[in-house]
């Protein structure tokens, strides 16, 4: 048990470590003006899209259901989050504290959505559910292209299908939330994707991770012993509806205008890719295929109209080969070996100490 324990902790390390790494070393670079425009503007996005990853990971690849609708969540959190941010702007300041707000009202405004989604669809498995999931997030795009929300003296007013509310115009239908201030940064999206760790990599390894796991493998079976199923999938879906809420509200705030038309079905299929190239259930695959994957498409840009043929070249020969057994074994190889220096490094830590 206690090499069980050794092991997740070695491995949690790794995850973490990779990521501080990054964020030092590319924020560093940043500072020193040593970073391409191209990069730059690539920052905060991979931060939005690691988050969207992990979060989807959790449904898919720890709870093992196939979620479809995950840029509605997305869609939630940023569009509350840009009212929020709108409504407290003139009597707040301090742009971090009104950026962290925002993104803790969007992911509140979105785990309460995956609540009302998650108890009637979890019910449903497999191919149903992915059909309804995806159906639910085409719902929200479309619903908030017909939503309008203005503030007249610091009373907001609502309406659908009805531009004409007194006061300034916040959410205007299909044209979406126009005039964000620009208020996110590097470190907050550095500091989400550690919230988004801590979160998924706790849960995933307490006795909630275990009955969600366990249900996964094997529902009959983890049922007869007490497991609730509803209530352990319930809690998974939650806490990623509520992760991408936040990264949908720091998505918007890294944008002067942010539309319904952004969070389309596609960008579902994109959050998908990034955990199936990354591997199924492995959340630094997701980190590291998210990372590369939105990073990718801008560094072939100077391709003009073979950019997008290249990236799908790439997709392609990168799922090849990760799952050739022979990548495969590599890989264990590697890990092996880093988690054996790991150990050793801590054997001799204790050594020292006696």
């Amino acid at each position: 048990m206690k090499k069980k324990l050794n092991k997740t902790f070695i491995n949690n390390a790794i995850t973490y470590a990779m990521v501080i790494i990054a964020f030092v070393v590319l924020y560093s670079m940043q500072q020193a003006g040593m970073l391409s425009r191209t990069i730059k503007g690539q920052l905060i996005p991979v931060c939005v899209w690691i988050v969207m990853a992990v979060s989807l990971n959790l449904t898919v690849g720890i709870s093992g259901e196939l979620s479809l609708g995950h840029a509605g969540f997305m869609c939630v959190g940023a569009f509350v989050g840009a009212v929020f941010a709108a409504v407290l702007k003139p009597n707040m300041e301090n742009e971090t504290l009104r950026l962290i707000i925002a993104m803790l009202t969007g992911g509140v405004a979105a785990g309460i959505t995956g609540v009302l989604v998650g108890v009637p669809v979890l019910r449903l498995r497999g191919d149903y559910l992915a059909i309804v999931t995806l159906a639910f997030g085409e719902i929200i795009r479309n619903v908030l292209n017909c939503l309008y929300i203005s503030m007249n003296e610091g009373v907001l007013h609502f309406g659908f299908s009805n531009p004409s509310l007194p006061g300034k115009l916040i959410v205007n239908g299909p044209q979406g939330v126009q005039g964000i201030s620009r208020i996110a940064t590097f470190p907050m999206g550095f500091a989400l994707i550690i919230v988004t760790l801590i979160v998924v990599l706790n849960m995933t390894n307490s006795r909630a991770g275990r009955a969600i796991m366990a249900l996964r493998d094997n529902r009959i079976a983890a049922e007869s012993v007490g497991i609730s199923a509803t209530k352990y999938k319930l809690m998974a879906f939650v806490t990623s509806a509520a992760l991408a809420g936040m990264a949908g509200a720091l998505y918007a705030m890294n944008y002067s205008t942010v539309t319904g038309a952004k969070f389309k079905f596609d960008t579902s299929i994109l959050v998908l890719v990034f955990v199936v190239l990354g591997g199924i259930g492995s959340i630094r695959g997701s980190i590291i295929a998210a990372t590369v994957l939105t990073i990718l498409p801008e560094l072939l840009r100077e391709f003009s109209d073979y950019r997008m043929l290249i990236y799908a070249v790439v997709l392609i020969v990168v799922m090849l080969a990760t799952n050739s057994p022979a990548f495969k074994q590599f890989l264990s190889v590697v890990k092996e070996k880093i988690v054996g220096l790991f150990a050793k490094k801590n054997r001799e830590g204790d050594a020292a100490n006696e």
